[in-house]
């Protein structure tokens, strides 16, 4: 079996809901990731075999199979097909993981791998509550109901059941949502984002063009004080806003090739993928899923913890990575150091590569060789993945 090799690695800085990216189109974010990926791997466009892009809400702009609209939108063109996939938070994961698999097996050689999400044009469950509004159904079957008579099933009521369960104190969480913000900034202001980040032209609201290089929702003069003083954001609950992930405009790209096609095309690999992982954990509380997600992946790789020395998990809420670190007595000095999505924002469907770029190139920029990435996701799945430097 031919091993997986990421050969290049890039995303958008992230926008601000209603942001400096809201008005570019999701399919046009995509298109402009891809061909940068692709300028700075140097592969022929013709040798693509595949794009496979994540998306969590598959509603209007980012409707009707949005990863083969991105690959006429953008260098590719008509011969790579593409197609989309969610597997919701951790859908560009889902995708580099297929790509991966669709290599090591032989079946294509390069596959392009990423996800976009605009979440300022297509909110947040909008796919749900357009459904609804229109009267074409809910997703929730008469057989979800009677497995789960009267459960509501919410990542806000998940992120809280986390914090009871692993005894998180709302200081705890405070006081981790400060140190996503002041990681970020430092990595701002030492450049560690530089190589990954893909300038995107906006246009600003006196009409006039800019590039669009920084992630905007750093919060650059946090204090611990002003995030302690935000109310909950459920009545009773601990979990407020600056201990949520941000809502985010942004899209990711990789490229995954077999080795076989690293030599054919000339390619130069940043990294290899050294074990993935799919798991299902329960899907009420639903943010679990990284602790068992990194035990098979890490299982898989026949690696421990301790053989980790960067560790990127989604801070989709800040007592997801908290929790996962508890129970995996993970070292928090190798925890998202550059910076996590309290501070970096999630793009949904763009997350999932927009880490692994993070990852994969503060990896090598530091001289460190192993990296894991574990992201929760809704309906109580998460994905896992090792990937050792080049």
């Amino acid at each position: 079996m031919s091993e997986a090799y990421i050969c290049a690695a890039v995303r958008s800085a992230g926008g601000r809901k209603n942001g400096r990216l809201s008005k570019v189109h999701p399919i046009d974010l995509g298109a402009k990731v891809v061909d940068a990926l692709v300028e700075r791997s140097g592969i022929d466009p013709e040798a693509v075999d595949d794009l496979i892009f994540g998306c969590v809400s598959q509603v209007g702009a980012q409707s009707s199979n949005l990863g083969r609209n991105v690959c006429i939108s953008s260098v590719l063109g008509e011969s790579v097909p593409g197609t989309v996939v969610d597997r919701q938070c951790g859908s560009g994961q889902q995708a580099i993981h297929f790509a991966a698999q669709a290599v090591m097996s032989g079946t294509q050689d390069v596959v392009i791998a990423g996800g976009v999400e605009s979440m300022s044009q297509v909110p947040i469950g909008a796919s749900i509550i357009d459904g609804y509004k229109m009267e074409h159904g809910t997703p929730y079957g008469e057989e979800i109901q009677k497995r789960y008579p009267g459960i509501q099933f919410s990542q806000f009521a998940g992120a809280e059941m986390l914090a009871e369960k692993y005894e998180l104190s709302s200081d705890e969480l405070a006081e981790f949502a400060l140190s996503s913000h002041v990681k970020a900034k430092q990595a701002v202001e030492e450049n560690r984002f530089d190589n990954e980040i893909v300038p995107i032209e906006v246009e600003l609201e006196d009409g006039s063009l800019e590039m669009h290089t920084q992630d905007e929702g750093i919060r650059m003069d946090a204090t611990l004080d002003a995030i302690r003083g935000l109310e909950p954001l459920q009545e009773g609950g601990i979990i407020t806003a600056a201990m949520a992930s941000q809502i985010c405009d942004g899209a990711s790209a990789v490229l995954v090739a077999s080795g076989e096609a690293v030599e054919k095309h000339g390619l130069t690999p940043l990294a290899k993928i050294v074990a993935m992982s799919v798991v299902g954990t329960d899907p009420v509380i639903m943010l679990e899923g990284p602790i068992k997600a990194t035990q098979v992946v890490l299982e898989k790789a026949g690696m421990s913890m301790d053989d980790i020395d960067l560790f990127e998990v989604n801070e989709a809420f800040g007592s997801v990575p908290m929790s996962w670190a508890k129970a995996l007595d993970a070292d928090m000095d190798k925890l998202n150091v550059n910076g996590g999505a309290q501070a970096l924002g999630h793009p949904l469907g763009g997350t999932g590569a927009k880490l692994m770029t993070t990852l994969v190139h503060e990896l090598r920029r530091s001289g460190k060789r192993y990296g894991l990435l574990a992201i929760c996701e809704g309906g109580g799945t998460a994905n896992g993945t090792v990937v050792e430097v080049c």
